[in-house]
């Protein structure tokens, strides 16, 4: 049930969904090529599954989804405990979206214009990247309203249509990105859809490979890691061109579509075609020569060195991660960045069970962004990690673990 919190270890879903498909510990192990006692450690919470391909192979073999492993979102309440999450569904699955001819245009049109809505969307943008997600949700719900009345003016073949379409596609891609972050996977890939179906009727080739970046967080959302490297490889591909006259806008959504296909690769254990995408990203990067912020990219030389450790992490190169994650300077990074960095720094710390490392980075990352740490499904995992290897002797309710264990509904 979605907005109670979710106590459960990865290990006790995976248990719960394979005794809910009637197979012994033996047959899924060897359905994922693992040892049973492997699988037993793993349901009793005496190892993690670290390895994201891992996970979506045993997701594959109970015939889940990766973000069911890693359990239900849980409510997201901003600082006036609001929860708007299921006021983003509705925006997005109306009815009235399936047909034009069965619905036609809204029946009480808003007064929207595409310079107006562009202006609302840039804002909710730059509350995304300071990690302010609340304010993300609370306001998608109108601009999603707002985008598709835009979209009915386009298909009335307004002399605006292209400019309606690229706030379409922008607003969609907004939404599709926030609710990846929230765990809210399903919802991420209407919205990714939808982002980019609006850029493409738009023709605008930066709009594409921005809506581009929407389709490859959903697919990664739900371990489509595959999927997600084909498409940000073709969407790379097809901006290629536009560089020709050193655009910093087209560097930065190109250098930006290899950084996440290179962790979609890294997810899936293909070092050399991760290794390959940094480098394409690094000669971007070099081009451009600065850490901007074009399109709300942050791309840069640091946010290129920030995905190198990202997927240094995801192919288990934990001991690097320790040894340089902490030494990028991140300071002048969007907040939303620097504390997914941290999160990263931490869950290599975490692995190696130095939890008091982790847990100041952990913190680090809730004062830049605390929505976005508190709802992550990833520091979720690890905190239940840490909270469970905690001395018994430890005052839990005290403690700044047991604090940050009960804001990321990690216990109750």
């Amino acid at each position: 049930m979605r907005g109670a919190g979710d106590q459960m270890t990865v290990g006790e879903r995976i248990k719960f969904y394979r005794r809910r498909r009637g197979l012994t510990q033996e047959v899924l192990a060897n359905l994922v090529g693992r040892k049973v006692d492997w699988l037993s450690k793993i349901e009793r919470g005496e190892r993690d599954v670290r390895r994201l391909d891992v996970m979506s192979e045993v997701a594959r073999a109970l015939r889940v989804s990766v973000a069911d492993l890693f359990g239900q979102p849980v409510l997201l309440e901003d600082e006036n405990e609001n929860d708007d999450v299921l006021k983003v569904r509705d925006a997005l699955m109306t009815p009235r979206r399936l047909s034009h001819a069965l619905f036609g245009t809204t029946a009480e049109p808003l007064n929207v214009n595409p310079q107006t809505s562009s202006h609302f969307v840039e804002q909710a943008w730059d509350a995304y990247q300071a990690g302010r997600l609340g304010r993300v949700i609370n306001t998608l719900p109108g601009l999603i309203e707002a985008a598709q009345q835009l979209e009915d003016v386009a298909n009335a073949g307004g002399s605006d249509a292209r400019e309606c379409l690229a706030v379409s596609a922008r607003t969609h891609h907004l939404a599709a990105t926030t609710l990846s972050k929230l765990g809210e996977s399903d919802l991420a890939w209407i919205a990714a859809e939808r982002a980019m179906q609006a850029a493409d009727t738009s023709g605008d080739p930066l709009v594409l490979a921005s809506a581009a970046r929407a389709g490859t967080h959903a697919l990664l959302a739900v371990g489509r890691y595959d999927d997600a490297v084909a498409l940000g490889s073709r969407a790379a591909e097809w901006l290629a061109p536009q560089m020709a006259n050193g655009d910093p806008s087209a560097l930065s959504l190109y250098g930006m579509l290899h950084l996440r296909t290179a962790i979609a690769a890294a997810r899936r254990q293909d070092r050399a075609v991760a290794t390959d995408l940094l480098r394409r990203a690094s000669t971007a990067a070099d081009e451009l020569n600065e850490d901007g912020n074009y399109w709300q990219t942050g791309f840069g030389p640091t946010n290129v060195a920030v995905h190198e450790i990202s997927a240094s992490l995801d192919l288990g190169d934990v001991p690097y991660v320790v040894a340089h994650g902490p030494s990028i300077v991140v300071d002048h990074l969007p907040a939303e960045r620097r504390a997914t960095h941290l999160v990263d720094v931490a869950r290599a710390h975490s692995m190696i069970a130095r939890d008091d490392v982790a847990l100041e980075h952990l913190l680090g990352a809730e004062a830049l962004a605390p929505q976005l740490v508190r709802h992550s499904p990833a520091v979720r995992e690890t905190v239940k990690a840490m909270h469970r290897r905690a001395p018994v002797t430890m005052n839990f309710t005290s403690s700044p673990l047991s604090g940050l264990a009960e804001r990321c509904r990690a216990v109750q």
